[in-house]
């Protein structure tokens, strides 16, 4: 099989050639989209999973079809112990000008840049002091008190404003959402719910890992009923077959049903290992049909190169206090049922296994928590967040 061809796209946060199994979700988005732009209401939106499993993917499907509405729209991946100001900033800047109001939207840039200015300590040197690329000149009394919260709710009510005088709308994407801190989530919960009681037509559309919803929880009560949360899980077997098999025919190929079932006992259906799978498995086949000989022949490669990109990188991120943490994890989950690697195990059975208390072992598990390597859904409980995390560890760490 001609590698230039090879369609599949193990990219993190790359689009795969065929997108399968994500129409509910981007079909209830479209109905999102039309309901603000007919002044119903409607809660911002929430993705939760995985590493893996696409939800960076989907979210930036998601910005494709508000582009298409003709909404203004703006990203941001969110970075542990970093303010939200300035890459929120950007977003709403690059959405402003997707509005296409020139001359309009002056007070609102203006706001934008208040916002953004008050990121910097008051005596910063100018060295220090961040420039948001914004030509008009900030707004004084208005998202610079320094407080995040009333800040954050007036620079929204504006660009909200803004959006319903264009007859539009506005939908900011955050990812890794998880990562922003507590003042700043607390802030976001509080303006969101802000915008929805006024009837603006603005909206955040976050992802996150599967703790996410725990994280708003905790900032604010009420969040529990201000977002709509979707779980972004794996690949049932139909999808999966569909985003192996809809790109193949495009270059007129074509993988045999053993080859099918093959890849989805190796991948178990999560979109990250089907695109490395399969992108193997073209490669070392001779020609098409590819099969399930030709998908046992790439699996070691596949393996190969996923334990150094995939799960290596992300172990080698680890103390080695945080490494027996890990390992621990993976030997208490093989002990449960499942896959062992899904599922969350209790941090008393890591602490028994290592022969330690739950207190001595908080240090690197906290650690982890904030490296995004593990997290917790419920009290007393830890998971991995990539999938065959453990697999990969019982197996070569």
């Amino acid at each position: 099989m001609d590698p230039i061809r090879n369609p599949y796209a193990p990219g993190a946060g790359q689009r795969p050639p065929e997108l399968a199994g994500r129409d509910a979700e981007l079909d209830a988005f479209d109905v999102v989209l039309e309901r603000v732009a007919r002044g119903r209401p409607e809660r911002s939106i929430v993705l939760t999973g995985l590493r893996g499993v696409g939800k960076t993917v989907l979210l930036n499907a998601l910005r494709s079809a508000a582009v298409r509405a003709r909404w203004g729209t703006g990203k941001l991946e969110a970075r542990p112990d970093q303010s939200l100001r300035r890459p929120l900033s950007a977003a709403l800047h690059t959405a402003v000008r997707e509005l296409g109001r020139p001359g309009d939207s002056d007070a609102v840039l203006g706001t934008i840049k208040a916002f953004a200015l008050r990121a910097a300590p008051p005596k910063a040197n100018l060295r220090d002091r961040w420039n948001p690329g914004i030509d008009v000149p900030a707004t004084t009394g208005r998202a610079d008190s320094g407080d995040i919260e009333i800040d954050l709710v007036e620079l929204l009510t504006d660009v909200g404003g803004l959006a319903a005088d264009a007859g539009s709308g506005v939908a900011i994407f955050i990812d890794e959402m998880q990562d922003l801190e507590p003042e700043d989530i607390s802030a976001l919960c509080a303006a969101c719910h802000e915008i929805s009681q006024s009837g603006l037509p603005l909206i955040v559309v976050g992802a996150g890992l599967p703790h996410l919803p725990a994280v708003l929880s905790a900032s604010k009560s009420y969040s529990e009923r201000l977002f709509r949360y979707t779980r972004i899980d794996r690949l049932d077997r139909a999808a999966a077959d569909l985003a192996l098999s809809v790109p193949a025919s495009e270059e007129g190929a074509g993988f045999d049903d053993d080859a099918l079932a093959a890849l989805y006992e190796l991948t178990a259906g999560y979109p990250y290992f089907v695109q490395a799978y399969g992108k193997v498995a073209w490669d070392v086949a001779p020609r098409s049909p590819i099969s399930a000989d030709d998908v046992r022949v790439g699996a070691p490669e596949a393996e190969a190169e996923l334990a150094v990109g995939f799960f290596g990188s992300r172990y080698e991120r680890a103390t080695p206090a945080e490494r027996e943490y890990l390992r621990a994890m993976a030997d208490v989950a093989a002990e449960g049922d499942g896959d062992g690697d899904v599922e969350a195990v209790p941090t008393a059975a890591v602490a028994k296994l290592l022969d330690r208390t739950p207190q001595s072992l908080s240090p690197a598990r906290d650690a982890l928590l904030k490296k995004g390597l593990i997290y917790s859904g419920e009290r007393g409980k830890i998971a991995f967040t990539v999938p065959h995390f453990g697999r990969y560890l019982r197996g070569s760490a």
